[in-house]
C-alpha cells in the first residue's frame, strides 16, 4: 500500500471535509458559441487531513521491502503516531480511476503476493520467536520462572511420543532466560510454555494489544488471535492439549497476529506497558478553517514491574548487540533492542531443509521487530516479510534501514529516566 493509498485512505474518514466544485452552465448557439450565462457554481475549497506520516520513511520502507510481499510499520511508542505504514506489493491506483479493465482485474487477484490486501492492517501470520519476550516477561510478572534457572537443549525436546526440534540442530547447550531470548533458542520456549500454559500468557499477550482491535484510525483492521483454553472449547469444541502449549512457546500453532499487533505490543515492552491507541491523522482542518487536532491516546497503563520490564528489554538488546540472532540491525552509536521470528507455513517432517531450498509458497514467513534507543525508545519499527525465511537475513535489514533514516536528521539524547 503506497503512501498515496494511505492518505486517502484517511480522508475518507473525514470525507465531510470536501470541497465544492465550481462549474458554469452556458446557453450555445448551433456553431457551439457562448450566448447567454444560464448559471455559476463557485467553487469551494475543501477542509485538509494532516498525518504524523514522514514521507522519507515511508520511502525507505517501500524500498527496502521491495516487490516482496509484506509489511513495515513504524510507530512513536509513546504517543501512538504513525510514522511509516507500508504494504507491499504496491499496485497502481490509476487503474482504477475510470474503470478497470477486467485483464487487470484478473491480474491484481490472480498474484499470490495479494497487492490488493493491506497486510499490516488485514494480514495474519503466525508470530515465531518475536512473541518469546512476551512468554518471558508473563513467567517473570506470575513468578513462574528464575531469569538464572538454565534450561538444557540438545537440539530436540520431547513430550510423550512427539519430537520438536530447535532451530540449533546441535543445541544450545545450558541456556538461562537471557541468552534463550538472545540466541531464541527453541528447547527453552518449549519448556516455558508448557510450564505456563495459554491462559497467563494470552492474558498479557492481550493486555499489551496482541489479538485485539487496536484502533488505529483506518478502515479495515482485522482481528489477529491469541488462543487460550476458553477459545479452544467455545470455537473448535475441543480441550486444550499439552502439545499446543509447547508450539505456542515459540509463536506457533493457532495464534496469527497482523503487524499492526505486533508493532502495538513491542511499544508496549519499549515504553514499560503504556498501549496506545496509533493513529495516522495528527489534525484536520474543515472546509470553515477550524482546527481539530488529536492529543495522545493512551488506551491502559500496563502494572508491570519495572526490574522484569528492563530485563526483557535488556535481552531484546542482546538479540541485536551481543552475538544474538538480530545482528544485522546493528547500529553504531544507537542500542537498536529487537526480535527475530522465523514463522513455519508448513511442516516438513523428520528434516532440517533450509527455507530458500523450498518452493516459495511454502517458506517461512520473516520477521523483525525493534525499538530504538533502548533506554529512551523513540520509535518501534516491525517488518514481516511473506514467505522471506529467516527473519534475521529478510526482515531485520529492512528495520535498520528505517532506524537508519530516522536517527539520520533526529540526534539522540541522553537517556530518558523511567517515569519522565
Amino acid at each position: 500500500m503506497s503512501s498515496d493509498t494511505l492518505a486517502r485512505r484517511a480522508r475518507r474518514r473525514w470525507n465531510g471535509l470536501r470541497g465544492v466544485n465550481g462549474g458554469r452552465k452556458v446557453e450555445v448557439d448551433a456553431a457551439g458559441r457562448d450566448q447567454r450565462l444560464v448559471e455559476e457554481v463557485p467553487s469551494r475549497a475543501g477542509g485538509a487531513v494532516h498525518t504524523s506520516m514522514d514521507a522519507d520513511l515511508q520511502v525507505t520502507a517501500q524500498e527496502a521491502l521491495g516487490n516482496r510481499a509484506g509489511a513495515v510499520i513504524a510507530l512513536a511508542p509513546r504517543t501512538g503516531e504513525v510514522l511509516a505504514f507500508y504494504s507491499g506489493p504496491a499496485f497502481d491506483p490509476n487503474v482504477f480511476a475510470r474503470g478497470i479493465r477486467n485483464a487487470d482485474w484478473k491480474a491484481l487477484n490472480a498474484d499470490p503476493r495479494k497487492p490488493m490486501q493491506n497486510k499490516g492492517l488485514q494480514g495474519t501470520y503466525a508470530p515465531g520467536s518475536t512473541i518469546k519476550p512476551f512468554l518471558a516477561l508473563t513467567s517473570l510478572e506470575d513468578r513462574m520462572q528464575e531469569k538464572g534457572k538454565t534450561v538444557l537443549c540438545p537440539g530436540t525436546y520431547r513430550l510423550g511420543n512427539r519430537v520438536f526440534r530447535c532451530w540449533k540442530e546441535k543445541g544450545h547447550g545450558a541456556v538461562d532466560m537471557y541468552r534463550a531470548i538472545v540466541q531464541s533458542c527453541d528447547v527453552y520456549f518449549y519448556t516455558l510454555g508448557l510450564k505456563l500454559g495459554p491462559d497467563r500468557v494470552a492474558k498479557l499477550e492481550k493486555d499489551a494489544g496482541l489479538g485485539t482491535i487496536t484502533g488505529i484510525d483506518l478502515p479495515g483492521e482485522r482481528k489477529g488471535l491469541v488462543p487460550d483454553t476458553e477459545w479452544k472449547r467455545t470455537v473448535l469444541k475441543e480441550r486444550w492439549y499439552d502439545y499446543e502449549s509447547v508450539i505456542l512457546g515459540i509463536g506457533q500453532g493457532a495464534v496469527h497476529l497482523t503487524p499492526l499487533e505486533m508493532t502495538v505490543g513491542y511499544a508496549a515492552l519499549a515504553t514499560g506497558g503504556e498501549v496506545m491507541r496509533p493513529r495516522v491523522v495528527s489534525k484536520v482542518i474543515d472546509k470553515d478553517g477550524k482546527v481539530r487536532t488529536f492529543a495522545p491516546e493512551m488506551l491502559r497503563k500496563l502494572p508491570w514491574n519495572p526490574e522484569n520490564v528492563e530485563f526483557v528489554r535488556k535481552a531484546l538488546a542482546g538479540v541485536v548487540n551481543d552475538y544474538g540472532t538480530g545482528g544485522g540491525a546493528k547500529l553504531p552509536g544507537i542500542v537498536v533492542a529487537g526480535k527475530t521470528g522465523t514463522a513455519q507455513v508448513a511442516s516438513v517432517k523428520g528434516k532440517m531443509i533450509k527455507s530458500e531450498d523450498l518452493p516459495y509458497e511454502i517458506r517461512d514467513h520473516a520477521w523483525f521487530v525493534a525499538f530504538a534507543p533502548v533506554d529512551d525508545p523513540q520509535i518501534v519499527v516491525a517488518a514481516m516479510v511473506e514467505h522471506g525465511g529467516h527473519g534475521g537475513s529478510a526482515a531485520a535489514p529492512i528495520v535498520k534501514a528505517v532506524l537508519q533514516e530516522f536517527f539520520r536528521t533526529r540526534p539522540v539524547g541522553p537517556p530518558r529516566k523511567e517515569g519522565a
